[in-house]
């Protein structure tokens, strides 16, 4: 196995049969010490986070793939936490994908002279860069297309895309009495086709979720969906 990247929650590395090795690790992104999901530092160590996060990523993939929605998972080993996945070519340096169902965090620091903390968003999209210098900017669609990151038809189905992964996120949230509020997905391209495909993990590291009004903690999160 060659390791080809270190990254702040987990490591990628290359295996012989041309797949990828993702291994989790227990740091989660924040500031000061305060977890953050959206946050491009890490900013704590949480013991447990990394299993935490490949259940639930497992949990979630599979039933992604069940609706035959393009992803990059094959398999895990809770164990070892590490995931096997399909090469995929990112866009431009990485691109971040919000989708947001309330106005809190960032969107809220930007946008709260037009709404209250909280406030219900109709399944909100948006697309950074991931662009630690620069505090991973906001770009539009137009701008994407201009820099040769993706083109707009790439952006449109990866907007589609996000909105159904969203809703079979929340709905399997629901169930289990937790609210999200707001979640952060990758995309790439993927196979010989190069077609947009959901990449990276879905874990409560890159989620806001809520439970009567509270905020739940990831490693909470992770108990509360899989027990």
């Amino acid at each position: 196995m060659e390791k080809i990247y270190k990254g702040k929650t987990k490591d990628v590395y290359k295996l012989e049969d041309g797949n990828y090795l993702l291994k989790f690790k227990d740091d989660v992104t924040g500031t000061d010490g305060v977890f953050d999901p959206g946050a491009n530092t890490v900013g704590l160590t949480i013991e447990g986070a990394g299993k935490a996060g490949l259940k639930l990523t497992k949990f979630f993939f599979e039933k992604i793939n069940e609706q035959s929605i393009p992803t990059h998972y094959i398999s895990s080993d809770i164990e070892n936490q590490t995931m096997t996945v399909k090469p995929a070519k990112v866009f431009g340096k990485g691109v971040e994908v919000i989708l947001r169902y309330r106005a809190v965090g960032s969107f809220f620091r930007r946008y709260g002279m037009y709404c209250e903390e909280g406030q219900v968003l109709d399944g909100y999209v948006e697309v950074t860069l991931k662009d630690d210098d620069r505090n991973d900017p906001l770009i539009t669609d137009e701008a994407l297309e201009m820099l040769g990151i993706m083109t707009k038809s790439e952006y449109k189905v990866l907007v589609e895309m996000t909105r159904k992964i969203g809703k079979i996120i929340k709905e399997e949230m629901l169930k289990k009495n937790l609210e999200l509020y707001d979640i952060k997905f990758e995309f790439g391209r993927v196979g010989e086709d190069n077609h947009v495909a959901l990449i990276d993990e879905i874990s409560g590291g890159n989620m806001r979720a809520y439970s009567n009004g509270m905020y739940v903690e990831p490693l909470v999160l992770e108990r509360m969906m899989l027990d």
